[in-house]
């Protein structure tokens, strides 16, 4: 036997509490390695939780892993179903509920419209309310557009002008934008829209690759 093997062995005859503080500390090493990837095994988020919650010598058993992981899929499945329930409360979320604002509101449900058109005019019909003026229709049609608008009056023509100041281009859901201000303005005032389009040195400084992927409506001329 080597002199290192003949120390060791000396060493444990000498101090045999080191030599089981150093069996448990393995031990202990060892279970907190298994435990950890008895966990990692686990699909479940919230089985994880639940595993942890329960006694240590739990963590290794098949029989309490899966029984865990089995009863934290449904708990995910029911925290994914409360938060998508709360979503519905607040139209910028909401999704399957959106159908019933637009039922509270009197708006004919587009099924074929994207989410974000149809919560566009919900949205819109909910700042509708009060008494005309600029403020009014400046939040309706920020509604639709998502970015700013500038909402000018001209009084000796008896009109107002709606310019886009951030959206480049024909807005996707203008005409529903047009039909919103149409019902909230008085029927003896004109509207003129005024969208933005790119200029010269937006298109000049722009790559090949920006070139090609741009649309035509964001031209001016490109989307009539």
């Amino acid at each position: 036997m080597s002199n290192s093997g003949m120390n060791s062995f000396e060493e444990l005859l000498n101090n045999p509490d080191e030599g089981k503080r150093t069996n448990r500390s393995d031990t202990f090493v060892n279970r907190v390695t298994l435990a950890e990837d008895a966990m990692g095994q686990m699909s479940s988020e919230r089985g994880r939780e639940l595993l942890s919650y329960l006694p240590a010598y739990y963590e290794t058993s098949r029989v309490m892993r899966s029984d865990m992981d089995a009863k934290g899929s449904e708990l995910d499945a029911l925290y994914l179903a409360m938060d998508a329930t709360v979503g519905q409360f607040f139209v910028r979320t909401a999704t399957w509920g959106l159908e019933r604002w637009e039922m509270e509101l009197g708006i004919e449900t587009d099924l074929a419209k994207p989410l974000d058109q149809r919560r566009a005019v919900v949205e819109s019909k909910l700042r509708g309310a009060g008494t005309f003026s600029g403020r009014l229709v400046k939040n309706v049609a920020e509604a639709y557009d998502g970015g700013t608008v500038e909402v000018t009056f001209h009084p000796a023509e008896w009109g107002f002008t709606v310019k886009f100041i951030d959206t480049i281009g024909i807005p996707p859901n203008v005409e529903d934008l047009k039909a919103a201000i149409e019902e909230i303005k008085p029927a003896h005032m004109a509207v003129e829209y005024k969208l933005r389009y790119l200029t010269i040195a937006e298109v000049e400084s722009m790559t090949l690759y920006e070139n090609e992927h741009t649309t035509q409506d964001r031209y001016l001329g490109g989307g009539a």
